[in-house]
């Protein structure tokens, strides 16, 4: 179009992550359904109540889901009981305290403990959502200027700005983390923001 110009910009910026996310659960079997989904709540009450013990406010205690299904024979021909789940994400604002909570999960859980995952996050993540946008607008920018040099023109008011990202206008956040059982190394987590933006073009 001879009226305008229309760029893409991508930016990031990166923070220490100060929160950790356990993801945790139970696996429970039981003769009849009722009796396994009963085992699986009162071990991950129990879960949650050490998580609790150890500083763990309930705000930062998230049920992620619970259900039960058959066991079969080998020969798949009759249900021999049934296996209930349980399963939480918990929030862990203090993560020097991980590997002492995961002792204290294993305690309250026994064998039926299941940790799917420890993951590194930031906690506020909008301030630095914030930076990677204005990098990525910047980015955007100064494409714009350059081809506006190249081809004699000049930039002219935004006309439309929006976030970009595959599958939607959304902003696309890219959390590189590591993580250990036994302990956390924080590293950084890095966030990326992707724009495109319309000037006009004068």
């Amino acid at each position: 179009m001879k009226d305008h110009i229309e760029l893409s910009g991508t930016g990031s910026a990166s923070a220490v992550p100060d929160v950790v996310r356990i993801h945790a659960g139970v696996r429970c079997e039981g003769d009849t359904v009722s009796a396994a989904l009963a085992d699986a709540g009162q071990r991950a009450g129990a879960i949650a109540q050490a998580a609790r013990d150890h500083g763990v406010e309930d705000r930062d205690l998230r049920t992620m889901g619970t259900g039960v299904h058959p066991r079969q024979d080998r020969e798949g021909t009759r249900v021999v009981g049934y296996t209930a789940y349980h399963s939480l994400v918990v929030t862990v604002r203090e993560t020097s305290r991980v590997s002492s909570l995961v002792d204290a999960f294993a305690g309250a859980a026994g064998d039926a403990l299941t940790i799917d995952h420890i993951g590194l996050d930031i906690g506020e993540p909008e301030p630095v959502l914030a930076r990677a946008r204005e990098a990525a607008f910047a980015d955007a920018k100064h494409k714009a200027e350059q081809y506006a040099a190249l081809s004699g023109r000049r930039l002219g008011k935004v006309r439309r700005l929006r976030d970009v990202a595959s599958g939607g206008a959304q902003p696309r956040y890219e959390l590189m983390s590591a993580s250990k059982a036994a302990g956390v190394e924080l590293g950084e987590n890095t966030v990326t923001a992707s724009v495109a933006v319309r000037w006009e073009w004068n």
